[in-house]
């Protein structure tokens, strides 16, 4: 166990209750904010993207109909019971799933009809087929793999993304309109806006109920214009996380991404995020120390937060030598922000009982 790790776990075992996060994101991103968020709580819900065309998801959603169901399965591997729910703090360890994550996650070779295919992809389609509903395919998989919280999709439909791109043309002007996920994802031009095919798509009503039973909501990281920012173009979700009385955090990338992000500075994220809900505002912005040099470049970024309503964190949650974010790490930062905020608030409230979620 990391010292990140021991550090939430010591503080774990005085919980007089654990808080209810929710995560929203895609991919990898996702993953890694699960993995932290697990060793916070048991009490996770993940809210995912349902927007990929590419790959086995995409070859299943076009063949099939059904949602694409791959950052789905990142997302149940993630809380599956393989390992303890919270490090050190008392978790229950289930060896047994261990081989049923694996096989969830194993991805079929060859050259056949299934090469590509994730094993889990498969299973998720066909419960889907048997149950006749996304939410309760993902509750059955949940309760094999031994989840004790939860994974919902963004939306009860398939969604598509298109982006409006310049850079495509001689005249860096003039965009283009990008269509699909993996086409927006490694286009060569710089994105400029996002949008959702169909516009303004129910959100999963589980996922609303989620928000707004939440102690903590964290979005990001991951692929910022197709993981990211999809989320608030929901007008169902972005209600609920303008509502919510959740404290919010957005955790940024440790690095700009080829193709979506290139060349983005950490306050441009921030600026695209506010263009596309202009009404959303967060508490807590985490930022790899490491990933932006001190002077004006933090600056900026503070001003950035400042228009989101947010201060900035700023902490060691990078694995050593990689842009991938340790989940010890990045648990101790958000459990770090949280702890603050609840002694904050007993100050300015003397007397006020607040839970320590350590």
């Amino acid at each position: 166990m990391t010292a990140d790790d021991k550090a939430v776990a010591a503080g774990a075992s005085n919980d007089r209750q654990q808080p209810s996060i929710v995560a929203l994101g895609g991919g990898h991103g996702l993953y890694a904010t699960l993995s932290a968020a697990r060793r916070l709580s048991s009490d996770v819900t993940a809210v995912v993207t349902v927007a990929d065309d590419g790959g086995s998801s995409g070859r299943l959603r076009s063949e099939l109909g059904v949602i694409p169901p791959g950052d789905l399965r990142m997302a149940l591997a993630a809380l599956s019971g393989h390992e303890p729910a919270r490090s050190g703090a008392g978790g229950t360890t289930h060896p047994d799933v261990q081989t049923w994550t694996k096989t969830v996650q194993h991805r079929f070779g060859g050259t056949g009809a299934l090469a590509g295919h994730s094993v889990g992809n498969l299973i998720l389609a066909g419960l889907t087929e048997v149950l006749g509903d996304t939410v309760a395919a993902l509750d059955e998989m949940g309760r094999l793999l031994r989840i004790e919280g939860r994974v919902l999709p963004m939306s009860p439909i398939a969604l598509a993304i298109e982006a409006d791109v310049v850079g495509l043309e001689a005249d860096p002007r003039v965009s283009r309109c990008i269509r699909g996920q993996v086409a927006v994802a490694t286009t060569p031009g710089k994105v400029r806006r996002v949008r959702l095919l169909p516009s303004n798509p129910p959100a999963c009503a589980e996922a609303v109920e989620a928000i707004d039973r939440a102690d903590l909501v964290l979005l990001g990281p991951g692929s910022w214009f197709t993981s990211v920012i999809p989320h608030v173009l929901v007008p169902d979700l972005l209600a609920a996380l303008t509502e919510t009385t959740a404290r919010k955090a957005l955790i940024l990338n440790l690095a700009p991404e080829p193709g979506e992000t290139a060349g983005f500075s950490a306050e441009r994220h921030l600026h695209v995020l506010s263009q596309h809900a202009p009404e959303l505002t967060v508490d807590d912005v985490v930022v790899d120390s490491g990933s932006v040099p001190e002077g004006g470049e933090r600056e900026h970024l503070h001003r950035a937060a400042r228009q989101l309503g947010a201060e900035v964190s700023y902490a060691d949650v990078a694995e050593s030598g990689t842009a991938i974010h340790h989940a010890g790490k990045l648990a101790a930062a958000l459990d770090r922000i949280v702890s603050l905020a609840a002694a904050r608030d007993r100050q300015a409230t003397p007397g006020r009982e607040t839970t320590s979620w350590q």
